[in-house]
């Protein structure tokens, strides 16, 4: 039986960083778990830039269709600004998600006990906090056409279109109910239906979803804004939120924050079954690449570490390995060992990057 295989893609800034202690984890896996995976790696974002001219190879792109799953770290900084749009770094992301077909992105919004109080809301409105955003991934206003800046009379104007088809919608609402059905069995649909076509095409797609293939899952619909106020007021209500491109790309940023830090968030972005029956896959930390503390050992791993955990659960049927890096992730938050990100507490213990990697490995020792 062949080892599941893995394609790692530090990226830059803090990626190669953060990577380095999820390789430790891997380590552990197969050294303490049998728990095996054939590993490769390679470049994506500036790095790839740096080497081949562009964001992403096509040699890269050629193995990241062939894996089982790919766990990017970060792309981007401040040296690759001014350089033309379609080879700045992100372009590199962008092309992995589109031609890897990731349409369903999940983005859950986890506050640990021990860090209730890094939250700035307060401590009885996040405690406890477990929510899923599915973002769709490879369409709307960032994929639309027409696209660009043109010259229109003696001005510019740029123009992005918001665009969606019914089987867009489809398929993300499903991924959505799918994983409601193992959660709370609850999702609030969020668009802007009372000001865009697209929203109203969303919100009666997503409905027709649930009333033919979903009626168990309670569904409710709420216009993005509100939704946005909603989860600062009282985020607990929700259990998964489904919502567009650019929607859930600032929802699920502002629920990152609701949990205290940007640097203890993973994601998934899943697409359809391959021929052995795993979904395409690529894993990432919320965070970005974060160039102003590169190589200082100041980055949080954690939510490398914890997207991980997500490969281990949604690509590798392996939930209850998932829930012994959890496990051991909120053991050492709870022992007071913190990295940059997350001091302000009085009585924690700071870490590097490197020091808290080795922690949540010592941590699984003891789980054992």
């Amino acid at each position: 039986m062949t080892n599941p295989s893995l394609l790692i893609l530090p990226g830059d800034g803090i990626g190669p960083e953060v990577m380095a202690e999820v390789r430790k984890i891997i380590t552990w896996y197969g050294d303490k778990r049998g728990v095996t995976f054939d590993v490769s790696e390679d470049l994506v974002g500036g790095s790839a830039y740096d080497k081949h001219g562009v964001p992403l190879h096509d040699d890269t792109m050629a193995r990241a269709q062939e894996v089982d799953a790919v766990l990017l770290g970060a792309v981007g900084g401040p040296k690759y600004d001014n350089l033309d749009f379609s080879v700045k770094p992100e372009r590199g992301l962008l092309r992995l998600r589109k031609e890897m077909d990731l349409f369903s992105n999940l983005r859950p919004a986890q506050c640990f006990d021990a860090l209730a109080d890094f939250s700035s809301l307060k401590k009885d409105v996040v405690a406890g906090l477990d929510i899923m955003i599915v973002r769709e991934l490879t369409s709307g206003v960032y994929f639309g056409e027409p696209r660009g800046i043109f010259e229109e009379g003696n001005e510019r104007v740029g123009i992005n279109t918001q665009r969606y088809t019914e089987s867009e919608i489809d398929r993300v609402a499903r991924s959505a109910f799918e994983l409601a059905r193992r959660r709370g069995n609850k999702v609030c649909s969020m668009e802007k239906a009372n000001v865009m076509e697209s929203g109203i095409l969303w919100r009666e797609v997503v409905q027709k979803v649930h009333d033919d293939d979903y009626p168990d899952v309670e569904l409710s619909h709420m216009y993005a804004d509100a939704g946005a106020m909603q989860l600062c007021r009282w985020p607990k209500q929700f259990d998964v939120i489904v919502t567009d491109n650019l929607f859930g790309d600032l929802l699920s940023d502002m629920a990152a924050m609701l949990t205290g830090s940007l640097g203890m968030l993973p994601s998934a972005s899943l697409g359809l079954p391959m021929a052995n029956g795993r979904p395409k896959a690529m894993y990432e930390p919320v965070h970005g690449s974060a160039p102003d503390i590169a190589g200082q050992g100041k980055a949080n791993p954690i939510a490398c570490i914890l997207s991980f955990a997500m490969a281990l659960r949604y690509s590798f049927d392996l939930g209850d390995e998932a829930n012994r890096l959890e496990g051991a992730v909120e053991k050492v938050l709870a022992d007071g060992l913190r990295t940059a990100d997350l001091l302000g507490e009085e009585g924690v213990t700071p870490v590097s990057t490197t020091q808290m990697g080795d922690a949540i490995v010592a941590a699984l020792d003891a789980s054992l």
